[in-house]
């Protein structure tokens, strides 16, 4: 198990910069410190709402390949925090949230949550018309008092009103589905949502009514059906990422 405010990715260190312009949703610019200009992949495609910031702070790796049209991805971004002395870096990467939790399953951080697990499966095929993949399958040993099969549905989340944690920051058809899918299958399996708040000055998780009230709606609909939520926190650092442990939930924006 993984103490709050210890590692739980370490990798090489990320270069830094500042931010020039990011455009066509996958692409941005970028002025590192050397001087350098170079254009980096954004896996984010959504508004990056409070992360968007000319001028401001960056991290990105350098990871050259010939299967990839640019040597480097956009990482973190730095952005003021609720606390106006302070400044807060985020993990913009949208294809590490799923890692971070497998990561957290796999070293027994959940267990209290999810019991012990035998298997973890990822992009298994579920859902109302079979047509959806769950991000994290987790299948538990058969000395778990409760052996139903466990669904867990990730959900980056950067945007944020002072210390309240919000998704998501824009409408997302996407993200009404994923409900509904975790809602179809709770009465034979355990249905989770992980926010994974990919920022350390967040102090709660709520839904952004203001954003997609539909959205806001089914959270509170899943709620009543048995879904579970389970808000988990990460500090992003130069060469490392710390788990901060599971955050309180409240059903709205505006906890009515």
């Amino acid at each position: 198990m993984i103490d709050i405010g210890n590692t739980i990715i370490k990798f090489p260190p990320l270069r830094e910069g500042i931010l020039i312009k990011r455009y066509k949703r996958f692409l941005a610019d970028f002025e590192l410190d050397n001087g350098a200009i170079v254009t980096a992949h954004c896996a984010n495609t959504g508004p990056m709402k409070g992360l968007l910031w000319p001028g401001g702070r960056v991290r990105l790796k350098y990871c050259p390949s010939p299967k990839r049209k640019l040597d480097w991805s956009w990482e973190q971004a730095e952005v003021p925090s609720h606390n106006e002395l302070k400044k807060c870096w985020v993990g913009v990467n949208t294809s590490l949230p799923n890692k971070l939790i497998r990561n957290l399953v796999e070293s027994n951080c959940l267990e209290k949550q999810f019991g012990a697990i035998s298997t973890i499966k990822t992009e298994v095929i579920y859902g109302i018309e079979g047509k959806s993949r769950i991000d994290l399958l987790l299948k538990p040993e058969t000395s778990n008092a409760d052996n139903r099969d466990i669904y867990v549905e990730v959900k980056n989340t950067t945007w944020c009103e002072k210390a309240l944690a919000l998704f998501p920051d824009t409408v997302t058809t996407r993200g009404q589905k994923h409900l509904k899918e975790l809602m179809s299958i709770c009465t034979t399996s355990r249905a989770v949502l992980i926010p994974c708040i990919s920022r350390s000055d967040m102090e709660t998780f709520a839904p952004c009514d203001l954003a997609d009230p539909l959205y806001g709606k089914l959270f509170r609909e899943a709620i009543s059906m048995g879904v579970e939520v389970i808000p988990c926190a990460f500090g992003f650092f130069l060469d490392h990422i710390t788990w901060e442990g599971i955050k309180p939930f409240q059903a709205s924006q505006k906890n009515i």
